[in-house]
């Protein structure tokens, strides 16, 4: 019997494509003897999409989070970052289907999208662990606002004509202070993400380290850094701010700063584990997600990783 097994489907349903896919998906799986869940938010547009599609479950209803097996995501990298919010304290891992953009974060893309549920129903998955971030906001000595991310956690400014002044900070220790547009604390995960867009390095995600990356800054030492996992970075509004700032962590939670507030990051002891479908080197990931030219490559011959 597989009543048991409980495998949840996130799709960005306000695009066709993903509503399509979801349907299509959740069909496969009660083929394949499992009763497909949804989220109560996803449930009235699958269903409405869809005709006779049964039996569904619904999450925080008949399952719970912890009933979780899996997490089938079909969209984006922003649809897996709202599995991840979703999901958060879970160990069910998220695999990910492409239908976006460059889908960093995805493992197969539509067009393999039946055999990648054959492989969920067989339980064919490996599962990596990806570290996340803890998120701390304190103005004077009170902790006012406490999120985490998976990406990254960016302290930016709130009005497009003003420059956000402040100073950041490493292990407890000032550092530099200047104005900017804003600052990103990554992950090795979000190095692909924002980070790599503010000129950040790209870092494997199988080195755990974090990352502080300045936005524009008008300073003569505002370098990228990476730190060990123990580490805290932290970035405070200083006083001469005009305005406000703004915390956003993934692109979906925000909080207000004010002037004097602090954002304290540091490494969360919760995981995100992210189901894979081969073991593929992440420099492959990385040429082939960002269409990187690698033509007239030979390789070492007869090293270790290289060509036969």
């Amino acid at each position: 019997m597989t009543s048991d097994r409980h495998i949840l489907v996130v799709a960005h349903t306000g695009r066709s494509e993903s509503l399509d896919a979801a349907i299509v998906v959740c069909r496969q799986l009660i083929e394949g003897g499992l009763t497909p869940v949804l989220s109560q938010d996803e449930y009235a547009h699958i269903m409405a999409a869809a005709h006779n599609l049964a039996p569904i479950a619904l999450l925080g209803d008949t399952v719970e989070i912890g009933d979780l097996e899996l997490v089938i995501v079909l969209g984006g990298d922003g649809t897996i970052l709202r599995a991840a919010e979703l999901t958060r304290g879970c160990s069910a891992p998220l695999l990910g289907v492409n239908l976006g953009h460059v889908g960093f974060l995805a493992e197969s893309e539509r067009e393999d999208l039946a055999e990648t549920v054959v492989r969920v129903l067989a339980r064919d998955y490996l599962v990596e662990e990806r570290m996340t971030l803890s998120v701390r906001v304190k103005v004077d000595a009170e902790v006012v606002f406490e999120t985490w991310a998976l990406n990254e956690a960016t302290v930016e400014k709130a009005s497009r004509e003003r420059m956000l002044e402040v100073v950041i900070e490493i292990d407890g220790r000032p550092l530099s202070s200047f104005g900017c547009d804003g600052v990103v604390m990554s992950s090795p995960t979000g190095s692909t993400a924002y980070s790599f867009s503010a000129g950040g390095p790209v870092v494997w995600p199988s080195l755990d380290a974090l990352l502080l990356v300045p936005i524009s800054p008008h300073a003569l030492f505002a370098r990228p850094l990476v730190v060990g996992p123990d580490s805290a970075l932290a970035v405070e509004v200083l006083d001469r701010t005009q305005g406000v700032g703004v915390l956003w962590c993934d692109g979906r939670r925000t909080r207000d700063l004010p002037r004097g507030a602090r954002v304290v990051v540091r490494r969360s002891p919760t995981p995100v584990r992210l189901a894979r479908l081969s073991q593929g080197p992440f420099t492959d990931r990385l040429v082939n997600k960002f269409n990187l030219p690698v033509t007239g490559w030979r390789g070492p011959v007869g090293e270790e990783g290289a060509r036969p």
